[in-house]
């Protein structure tokens, strides 16, 4: 295992079968499984352990599945939650005067349960985890340029802003919604396909342990009922250290996108929150930070030449609910499983054709739902449309069952029961994204 920490001032060459670009949960998602499928994998990680990102901190039974996939241990033998990890039942939704609790289903697929833990630590938990299968992370390593064959523009490795090379025939880029090595190559984001962001804070609160992911789907811009009714939605996610994971989101669906001050709006929605819940501003630990959510594959293609796009870089966040743990971590492991396939080949051809494949793989994976998704996301960015959801939609049960199954992408598409068969049908359906 090679040093955590890159020599900085010192350049140095280095050979692998496959360089990852980023560490975030794609980027040590597929390095662990490659690294167990025996593959020599160097990943790159341009911040240092643990490091802060935007996110609600919460995971979904999709994004458990693969926790448990890498062996990482969040349960005790009596199924409550070990240290550093609070465990949740599954989203109460207020919106439309109600307040309902819908737990996550109960499928064969997927664990009943969700969790949540910060990003600060949760990040570095994946890339340890990644490390110690065997592969050689170094942090504080910036990488500046893909390493490109001159005859067939191939990329054959990277650069870092540090004097580091690092050669490997296979590149997975996993450098989060920006994904400036994305630009390098050449592969831009696409206008067509829709676009979040979200604002989030932290607060010490009374509420920290709250069990359930709180989902607001009406935010107002003073009282409840008697104000504007603002394009987006909240969260409240207790973190079980003292602290509430607070924060909203909005699609560029909305005509509100790009137009709002969204630190504004979010302090508007907590000063009409109950006092006593504690999101007040003496209770802050942070700033409010805000970051995009690229969605439904808003960056193609997925291969080229050599190089891989994985979880943010790619789009991968689901539309429907803002998501994107689970998708990085499930199109990382996806690309390792294809990626070690390939690197077994001796044939040059025969090792390309197999590398070719990763982006069918994702269209069947995701294709039909993000283009469902897409469809749902144009229609709820018209705060008429979402208030009448809400109004009509939370009072029943059933149908709430239905959306929070449709929503968190969560149904067993083999023998599962009427309202898994319907969701496969609309994402088999539905044409490719």
């Amino acid at each position: 295992m090679e040093s955590v920490q890159a020599a900085h001032g010192v350049p140095a060459s280095h050979e692998a079968q496959v360089v990852i670009v980023g560490a975030g949960p794609g980027g040590a998602t597929a390095a662990y499984h490659l690294a167990q499928a025996g593959v020599d994998v160097v990943v790159l990680e341009k911040s240092t352990f643990p490091r802060e990102k935007v996110c609600g901190d919460g995971l979904t039974p999709r994004a458990v599945k693969q926790l448990t996939a890498m062996g990482i241990e969040t349960l005790a033998d009596d199924g409550t939650a070990l240290p550093g990890w609070i465990k949740n039942h599954g989203l109460r939704i207020i919106g439309g005067g109600m307040r309902i609790e819908v737990p996550w289903p109960d499928l064969a697929s997927f664990p009943s349960y969700g969790l949540v833990r910060p990003r600060q630590d949760f990040d570095e938990l994946l890339a340890r985890a990644a490390q110690k299968a065997g592969a050689r992370l170094y942090e504080g390593t910036t990488v500046t340029a893909p390493l490109l064959d001159e005859g067939s523009g191939r990329v054959c490795g990277v650069t870092t802003r540090e004097g580091m090379t690092v050669s490997a025939p296979v590149t997975l880029v996993a450098d989060g919604n920006s994904s400036r090595f994305s630009l390098a190559l050449g592969i831009r984001k696409r206008d067509d396909r829709p676009m979040g962001v979200a604002y989030r804070k932290y607060f010490r609160s009374p509420r920290h342990d709250d069990d359930w992911l709180e989902s607001w789907l009406e935010l107002w811009d003073g009282t409840p009922g008697q104000s504007r009714l603002l394009p987006g939605y909240g969260w409240i996610f207790g973190v079980g250290d003292g602290t509430s994971n607070v924060g909203l989101g909005i699609l560029n669906t909305s005509d509100a996108f790009g137009k709002t001050d969204y630190r504004a709006m979010l302090d508007r929605w907590l000063a009409h929150l109950p006092e006593d819940w504690g999101y007040v501003e003496e209770n802050s630990t942070g700033p409010t930070r805000g970051a995009a959510l690229p969605m439904a594959f808003n960056r193609k293609p997925h291969y080229a030449n050599g190089a891989l796009l994985v979880g943010d870089a790619g789009g991968m966040v689901n539309p429907m609910n803002g998501e994107g743990i689970a998708y990085a971590m499930e199109s990382g492991r996806l690309a390792a499983e294809i990626v070690a396939q390939a690197v077994a080949e001796a044939d040059d051809r025969r090792r390309e054709r197999v590398l070719e494949s990763y982006p069918a793989a994702l269209e069947a994976e995701y294709g039909g739902y993000f283009t469902v998704g897409r469809l749902f996301v144009k229609a709820i960015g018209h705060p008429a449309v979402m208030k009448l959801c809400t109004r009509h939609g939370l009072p029943h049960p059933t149908l709430m069952r239905f959306c929070l199954k449709l929503l968190a992408n969560l149904s067993d598409t083999r023998d599962g029961d009427a309202m898994d068969r319907i969701i496969t049908t609309l994402n088999r359906l539905a044409p490719a994204a």
